[in-house]
């Protein structure tokens, strides 16, 4: 048996645990070589309109609004996959980016390695 459960929209849904916010915090992964890319939130809408582009749209707790990643750059993360963790309260998304993710044009938002 998979480990993998599928299910539909309203189902898997159903099961997000979204905070007060209405948030869900989200890692996107390069699909290609699982490197993390970055973390964003995503609120209902902004899953919707990212299984209905393609392209990956967070909330932006900073600015108040729906932005779908490379809408400025053109660094597109198109998804994949989606996936939700067994508590709920995390998505990950697998994506082919189109050029660097982060916007220092870093591939990774993750790139500052702390060493002891």
């Amino acid at each position: 048996m998979s480990e993998i459960e599928k299910m539909n929209l309203k189902e898997w849904l159903g099961r997000v645990k979204f905070d007060d916010g209405g948030l869900v915090a989200t890692i996107v992964q390069d699909v290609g070589d699982n490197t993390v890319l970055m973390l964003g939130y995503m609120n209902e809408e902004s899953i919707r309109l990212t299984l209905d582009t393609k392209k990956v749209t967070f909330w932006s707790r900073s600015r108040q609004q729906l932005w779908t990643k490379g809408e400025t750059s053109g660094h597109f993360l198109h998804i994949v996959d989606i996936y939700l963790d067994c508590d709920g309260d995390a998505i990950l998304v697998k994506a082919a980016p189109v050029g660097p993710t982060c916007h220092t044009n870093k591939r990774s938002c993750f790139s500052w390695q702390l060493v002891e």
